[in-house]
């Protein structure tokens, strides 16, 4: 049996959403923002991910009969909320920042506008597939930036669920990652895939140059040969001869996956140059991170696999997105004034009222309450939703060249690979940026 994807929430959404129906509150418009408070400790910047993700999600969120029966069997909601999700189906409007757009502490990344209902119950499952996607994407995008224009291979399918695998090969795509291994990630989003062979394959032929032979017969000597499942400076013997007697100077490329990277590289380097084997690449992996990939910088290191690091985020499994109703109105008229609200306490607080973001030309962001921008500036977010229906659906491609657009377009310092705070924060428009030089923003 299936499972809709309204139901990817936590319960109290639909007991909050049973008393405002109850009530006959769930009409009334209302906008709710996501945006991050503060980045992970250390991060200069956020990397919007997921985007593309949450809106297939949207296809199916709605509630079949079967969910109705469970849900009210189970008591969460009552025969009056059962009646009116039976024919319910989200009709907000989404404003969101492109996917992979460069964000900031309250960069309001997705504005959701629409009755209160609706905007109510999208919370979990917007939250839960952004703060994932854009964990793994915004770690990602520091190792692209630290790998020198090095290709990276995301390696992290054995480290996280299943599913959270499939979506972290596809994050890391979109920061500029070269390729997965996960080959439900090649199928589902057309991510490249890549992959070899792992020392049990070694281990399980009688000899290092049987297990090399086998894989040439097989794949051609256009692979990537692993060589310290023993001894490193025989292991590059080795793989330069299997791919000497199938006619090439040398393999594709050899793996790394121990050791002192610098030095093993270093050494296998000068190896394969002086068995003549100037075209095979160096791949490294083990526990790579972009700060490795920074102390390794001047190695002769062709290529990066990185696994744990990219797909738990770089120790940063979230993003730290909350979702907050920033404004209200007090009657269901579609054309009723919204009314602001922000939560107030220590640490947690938020400001009430819809914002129309915008950045000038030196990447500097702000908003305005009153849906105007100064001239000469440029709006941040885009129509994703209207009326329920998605309007936005960029390729991954796409999504991956503006990403790519983005990175480069950040200031040496946001770029710096150490610990530092976040380069800068979205705020409110300042004094001298209100009108009358403004124009309106639809």
């Amino acid at each position: 049996m299936g499972t809709s994807t309204a139901l990817k929430t936590d319960r109290y959404e639909l007991t909050m959403l049973s008393t405002l129906i109850e009530s006959g509150r769930a009409e009334h418009p209302a906008v709710f923002e996501l945006f991050a408070r503060r980045l992970p400790a250390g991060r200069r910047f956020g990397l919007l991910a997921g985007l593309g993700r949450l809106l297939e999600e949207l296809d199916g969120f709605r509630f079949d009969a079967d969910e109705l029966d469970w849900l009210a069997a189970e008591g969460v909601i009552t025969p009056a909320v059962a009646r009116y999700l039976a024919d319910w189906r989200f009709t907000a409007d989404i404003d969101a920042y492109p996917e992979g757009s460069v964000y900031w502490p309250h960069s309001p990344v997705v504005q959701v506008r629409g009755r209160l209902g609706d905007g109510l119950v999208l919370e979990t499952l917007a939250l839960s597939i952004l703060n994932h996607d854009t964990a793994v994407a915004s770690a990602a995008a520091r190792m692209v930036l630290a790998s020198g224009g090095r290709p990276i291979i995301e390696m992290g399918s054995r480290r996280v669920h299943e599913d959270a695998a499939i979506a972290a090969a596809r994050a890391a795509y979109v920061a500029g990652f070269s390729s997965t291994s996960n080959l439900a990630a090649g199928r589902r989003y057309g991510v490249p895939t890549v992959g070899t062979a792992a020392h049990a394959f070694t281990l399980a032929h009688g000899s290092e140059m049987d297990a090399f032979r086998a894989q040439i017969a097989t794949h051609g000597t256009d692979t990537t040969l692993l060589v310290d499942t023993y001894d490193i400076e025989q292991g590059i013997s080795n793989a330069v001869a299997a791919a000497r007697e199938a006619g090439a100077p040398g393999p594709r490329a050899v793996r790394l996956d121990s050791g002192d990277l610098e030095i093993e590289a270093r050494r296998v380097r000068d190896l394969l140059d002086s068995l003549g084997a100037w075209c095979t690449w160096i791949t490294v992996t083990s526990d790579i991170d972009e700060y490795a990939m920074t102390a390794l910088a001047a190695a002769p290191i062709d290529g990066y696999g990185a696994g744990t690091r990219v797909a738990t985020g770089s120790g940063h499994p979230t993003a730290g997105f909350v979702y907050k109703l920033v404004a209200v109105a007090d009657s269901p008229a579609a054309n009723a004034p919204l009314r602001p609200v922000a939560k107030k306490a220590a640490g947690k607080g938020s400001t009430g009222g819809r914002k129309t973001v915008y950045r000038h030309g030196d990447g500097t962001e702000h908003w305005t309450l009153d849906g105007t921008i100064p001239t000469g500036t440029s709006p941040v977010p885009v129509p994703v939703v209207r009326a329920g229906r998605v309007v936005h659906r960029p390729t991954l491609e796409q999504v991956r060249e503006y990403a790519a657009g983005q990175l480069a377009a950040l200031p040496h310092e946001a770029r710096a690979i150490s610990d530092g705070q976040a380069y800068r924060s979205a705020a409110p428009a300042p004094q001298h940026e209100n009108p009358p030089a403004t124009q309106a923003v639809a």
